[in-house]
């Protein structure tokens, strides 16, 4: 009979997937933050599934988009060649995963951004978004 130490053990092989995982998570957002410095809502919306939900508040305002939506919304706003971002953390389970992204200067505004995401097919795509902008909320 095996130990817990044996079975929780994990093989170079399981190492190595497990971090190719995370590389797969940060490539799948980052098509998102790159359409945040280029305004390219088309880009955005390909980041997420089509039935992804965006929901949060610039100014005291709730907004509640579908993806589609989200995209027109990002197109709007325009390019903002000056945006940071760092991916503060990523979660993984499986086919499933949770992310945090911080944004600061798009579109003059700091926004954190709560990503849901899902592996179908060996491709991560963004499920669901939550986020605040930090200004009057």
């Amino acid at each position: 009979m095996e130990t817990t130490t044996e079975m929780t053990k994990e093989t170079k092989a399981d190492e190595v997937q497990n971090f190719n995982e995370y590389k797969e998570v940060e490539k799948a957002l980052q098509i998102y933050i790159d359409s945040a410095e280029s305004g390219n809502g088309k880009l955005s919306r390909s980041a997420f599934y089509d039935h992804a939900h965006i929901v949060g508040s610039i100014e005291g305002t709730l907004y509640n988009h579908s993806a589609d939506e989200f995209g027109k919304a990002v197109s709007a706003g325009g390019p903002s060649p000056e945006v940071q971002s760092r991916i503060t953390w990523i979660d993984i389970s499986g086919p499933a995963a949770a992310a945090k992204v911080e944004f600061i200067n798009w579109s003059g505004l700091r926004f954190t951004d709560f990503f849901v995401l899902y592996r179908e097919n060996g491709v991560w795509k963004l499920s669901g978004k939550v986020y605040d902008s930090h200004a009057n909320n």
